[in-house]
């Protein structure tokens, strides 16, 4: 039999596990009598735990929530994923959550076991961040939170919201869902004014206060995700274009990254690729990586693009007088 602090602990374990246990399951996995069940569970409260408990033949214990947050017992691979989560956290796309991640990462390392501690550090040491061509936009915690709460609680949301022409505007909306797409964030909601869905670049807008009335909530129309990838595939580039690529569409679509385009099929060997960038050069270079023959006849200024690299890509391969 475990002694009393020990089987508190393993006790505790048990309850953190997202179900409900009888007080007879509880003493079976412990080895002790009902009744000192019952008295465990007393302590745990008496510590600040807030376990629940429920009667009847379907009822049992479950830890809830309490005011305060109590500690909390992870095994070795939570340990590790939560380090890592805030060790991501700290150099994230969220602005402000940086220096609250390192206190509690710096809190959870002073109390891992050596062997986890090794594991973490290893992935610290051995794994290099490559930087990004250019900084991803960052989003502020605290807008986050409130468009969270929002969608939750059904209520009318205003902001100000900057086009990525750089227009400025007010916008009513029923917030809906939040989606995080590589280091861009995007609301979806319902625009009042408007009277249709729409998808916001979360760091473009800056929320009004105080939040609207209550909404009663409307069926999605589809799923969310692709709603955010057919947004961010027509309205948040700079530069937009239709590619008819020479291979099926499923073969494409294999090669692509969704945030990259969509495709739709014209033929069986044939498809339409919809795509752009925040520059010509980047879409240039994405066209040229796909493996496949294509064809451009808009906007102009790409078609120039690619013939200059046409022309590049031939003058450093034509010299056939050198030797190396």
């Amino acid at each position: 039999m475990l002694e009393t602090s020990a089987r508190l602990l393993r006790l505790l374990s048990l309850l953190q596990t997202p179900r409900d246990w009888t007080g007879t399951e509880l003493a079976e996995r412990l080895e002790v009598s009902s009744r000192t069940i019952r008295n465990d569970v007393e302590r745990l409260r008496s510590l600040g735990y807030p376990v629940n408990a429920t009667r009847g033949s379907a009822g049992g214990y479950r830890l809830g929530a309490g005011a305060d947050l109590p500690p909390l017992l992870l095994d070795d691979e939570e340990a590790v994923a939560v380090a890592i989560g805030l060790r991501t956290a700290a150099g994230g796309s969220i602005a402000g959550v940086e220096e609250t991640s390192l206190r509690a990462l710096a809190k959870l390392e002073q109390v891992l076991p050596s062997r986890l501690r090794r594991r973490v550090n290893a992935l610290q040491a051995y794994t290099i961040p490559v930087p990004r061509d250019e900084p991803g936009p960052r989003v502020d915690a605290a807008t986050l939170t409130t468009l969270t709460a929002a969608c939750r609680d059904h209520e009318q949301l205003r902001f100000g919201y900057r086009a990525h022409d750089g227009s400025e505007s007010v916008r009513k909306v029923e917030p809906y869902r939040l989606v995080n797409w590589g280091r861009r964030w995007y609301l979806v909601a319902w625009d009042l004014d408007r009277g249709d869905w729409r998808t916001y670049r979360v760091d473009r807008l800056t929320p009004r206060v105080p939040i609207g009335p209550r909404f009663t909530p409307r069926d999605l129309p589809e799923d969310v995700t692709d709603r955010v990838r057919r947004g961010v595939s027509s309205a948040a580039w700079r530069h937009r274009a239709d590619v008819i690529v020479h291979a099926p569409a499923a073969e494409v679509t294999a090669r692509i990254n969704p945030a990259v385009g969509t495709v739709e099929a014209i033929d069986a060997t044939t498809c339409l690729l919809r795509t752009g960038a925040d520059s010509i050069e980047t879409m240039a270079v994405y066209l040229g990586l796909l493996g496949c023959p294509f064809e451009v006849t808009e906007p102009p200024q790409l078609v120039d693009y690619l013939r200059t690299l046409a022309d590049r890509y031939r003058d450093a391969t034509d010299h056939p007088g050198r030797g190396y």
